[in-house]
């Protein structure tokens, strides 16, 4: 039995490898780049022939990388939040009510996730440049939430119609209002489906880039896909290693955030696929 299943995993791991060789080559090529020296940069040998960590250090100080690194956490915790807070109500009036205009509605939210942010950025520039918000982290943070309330209320009603309503109505006989209910009833069963909606909201905040690269212009503002551009653009001599040091540790908030909320991705995922 025990002889079965090693074969069944090293069966799998074989299967398995492309995709793992496929998946991990550009995070390969970031950080061997990352730690070149700079003179072997853009030499055709794969292998540095020392391990310049503190080309790290350099690109930290070099580039402003700590102060983007925090406007990015700020605006896209907002957003993830304030998208939250504002889709589970909505959600529940979606997956509980019928309304006229619910079909509509669905369809609203639905084709507003085809509208791409480039589309609408000079309409929102006019309105925050006439709020004087122009350079405001914040209004950029309220900008992604916006984008993002669509996205995130049709996900978690999909979850939300999963949900029996046989628990609602106990909680009704038991005197348990609306509210009650929702808080009492929906929000813990449904505590991986919100785990997973606000990480791709998360995620989706994290990499825009033409909004923050519209409203901000200040480096001190910046979020980091903005900052690690600016390494590039514009530039006569392109620092490689700190381009590619920054590009990594840009990508390690989303990874660390992946890996301790897994168990609630997977869980999430499947809530979605069974009713």
């Amino acid at each position: 039995m025990k002889k079965s299943k090693l074969v069944r995993s090293i069966i799998a791991w074989l299967l398995l490898a492309p995709l793992i060789v496929v998946t991990l080559f550009p995070f390969a090529v970031m950080f061997l780049t990352a730690v070149k020296p700079r003179t072997e940069v853009l030499s055709p040998t794969w292998w540095p022939s020392e391990f310049r960590w503190s080309n790290f250090a350099d690109m930290w100080v070099a580039t402003g990388f700590g102060r983007a690194l925090i406007n990015s956490l700020y605006v896209s915790i907002l957003a993830t939040v304030g998208a939250i807070l504002i889709s589970i109500p909505a959600a529940y009036a979606m997956s509980r009510f019928r309304f006229a205009g619910y079909g509509l509605m669905r369809q609203f939210l639905l084709v507003s996730q085809m509208i791409s942010s480039i589309v609408l950025v000079l309409g929102l520039f006019r309105l925050i440049a006439a709020w004087g918000l122009i350079e405001s982290t914040t209004a950029v943070g309220v900008v992604y939430m916006a984008f993002n309330v669509a996205f995130t209320v049709w996900m978690l009603q999909s979850y939300f119609d999963t949900i029996p309503r046989d628990l609602e109505e106990a909680a009704w006989m038991e005197g348990a209002s609306r509210w009650l209910t929702l808080r009492k009833v929906f929000l813990p069963l449904c505590l991986p489906a919100i785990a997973v909606t606000a990480i791709f909201t998360f995620i989706n905040a994290w990499n825009e880039f033409i909004v923050a690269l519209t409203i901000l212009r200040s480096q001190e503002n910046y979020t980091l896909p903005i900052q690690v551009f600016a390494l590039v653009a514009g530039r006569y001599t392109i620092e490689w290693h700190h381009v590619m040091a920054a590009a990594l540790l840009a990508t390690l908030p989303v990874a660390v955030m992946f890996a301790w909320l897994q168990r609630y991705l997977v869980r999430g995922l499947a809530i979605g696929a069974v009713k």
